[in-house]
């Protein structure tokens, strides 16, 4: 009966719930995935202050199966750590998974998406950023020239201020032309 283990206080859990999509059960089972990554680095008992400065390593996030095939998985691990190194706090990954639900509405979505595909980090899609985007996407498949045309034509039909580079905005109004963006902007717990 004295025995039983405590992963977070009342506090913690109440507070994870006020900052993601999920309910304690699923904060729970968020933990226990994330715990299993590195379990000679995080314990389970997360209750004292020490505990939230422990980081899982990008090596090993980026290689669990949920991002293991993601052509952006360096990208998403350096978006979502808090010092942009990709290496990730338990409040990092749980953010991660949270932004990546389905319950996460779209806007907030796409803020994510549009900080995962700028590479440069210079707030704007810029033709180097739709590049790497495109040769992600296409697993590296399309040749340079061909690469040049489909970034040329993108920046054509949606740069609305040819200033050549996306915005915030520009992007946007694409996103929220794509029906499926939704579906494909999610990871499964």
């Amino acid at each position: 009966m004295g025995n039983t283990v405590t992963t977070f206080t009342q506090d913690q859990l109440e507070a994870y719930q006020d900052c993601t999509f999920f309910t304690r059960k699923d904060i729970l089972r968020i933990f226990r995935r994330y715990q299993e990554l590195a379990p000679d680095i995080i314990p389970f008992d997360m209750t004292s202050n020490e505990s939230s400065q422990l980081k899982i390593p990008v090596d090993i996030i980026e290689n669990m199966p949920e991002l293991k095939e993601n052509p952006f998985r360096r990208q998403i691990c350096e978006v979502f750590s808090d010092d942009s190194t990709g290496d990730m706090s338990f409040d990092d990954f749980l953010d991660m998974f949270s932004i990546f639900s389905e319950a996460a509405p779209r806007d907030i979505k796409t803020v994510y998406a549009f900080r995962i595909y700028d590479f440069d980090h210079d707030n704007s899609l810029g033709k180097e950023d739709l590049e790497k985007t495109l040769s992600a996407l296409t697993a590296g498949e399309l040749n340079e020239d061909e690469v040049t045309f489909v970034v040329d034509k993108v920046l054509e039909e949606v740069d609305l201020d040819d200033d050549g580079c996306l915005s915030y905005i520009e992007f946007e109004h694409v996103i929220s032309r794509a029906p499926d963006f939704l579906n494909t902007f999610h990871i499964r717990i």
